[in-house]
């Protein structure tokens, strides 16, 4: 059973309404598409064997127009021929003919009105179509987004996701202790070449403040012997 059970029910429906109540916006939409499309194929059916009829009954009146043309023409003759019976008969066909053609005039009109009706319907259809096609590529869009970050945000609170992170953090300590161990080793080890320089430059200034001593001791002994 379609979602729609008449025309007026798609004309009439509020697909927002619909959607919103739906557990499946998308299933539902394209359900929806779906039945607009079959009643279109339908009304357009309707619509074209209506053409048909009517060119047929055109073609039928054009045709009775011209036999009432005819049975005209033959009163003509029959009253220029002193045949009032004639006439008279001849009128007489034509008057029918002119009853039929009124009668299918009627119907012609009738038929353009429900061409008319078929040509309204079609459009207001066509609208609702389109819109519900417009709507449907939102759906489905929405829905795909939605899919997506549904399928990220698992994988970012995943145990799978939580047990690699631990791992890399466990990874992480483990290069910690290593070069921890390693610069453990190097303490206490001999001084580096910048050390050994700095050194020599205090050795070199060590020895320059013994032979300043040494000469003023030496300079103080020598007046000391003097004296």
């Amino acid at each position: 059973m379609g979602i729609f059970s008449r025309f007026s029910d798609i004309v009439n429906a509020n697909i927002n309404a619909v959607l919103e109540k739906a557990e499946d916006p998308e299933k539902i939409i394209r359900l929806m598409i779906q039945e607009m499309e079959d009643t279109l194929v339908e009304i357009r059916s309707a619509a074209a064997k209506c053409i048909a009829d009517r060119k047929e009954l055109g073609r039928h009146i054009e045709h009775l127009e011209n036999e009432r043309a005819e049975w005209g023409r033959r009163a003509e003759l029959a009253v220029r021929r002193d045949r009032e019976d004639l006439a008279r008969a001849a009128l007489v066909e034509k008057q029918a003919i002119s009853d039929r053609i009124e009668q299918m005039s009627d119907e012609l009109e009738g038929l353009d009105g429900q061409l008319e009706k078929f040509n309204a319907d079609i459009t207001q259809l066509q609208g609702k179509l389109t819109d519900a096609k417009t709507r449907q590529r939102s759906i489905s869009i929405r829905h795909k987004t939605a899919t997506s970050q549904l399928s990220a945000r698992k994988h970012i609170h995943s145990d799978r996701l939580d047990e690699m992170l631990f791992r890399f953090e466990n990874a992480e300590r483990r290069i910690d202790r290593v070069e921890s161990e390693a610069e453990a080793i190097e303490m206490g080890r001999g001084a580096s070449l910048a050390d050994e320089i700095a050194g020599l430059e205090d050795d070199d200034r060590v020895e320059e403040e013994l032979a300043r001593l040494k000469s003023q001791l030496g300079e103080a002994k020598k007046e000391n012997d003097d004296a």
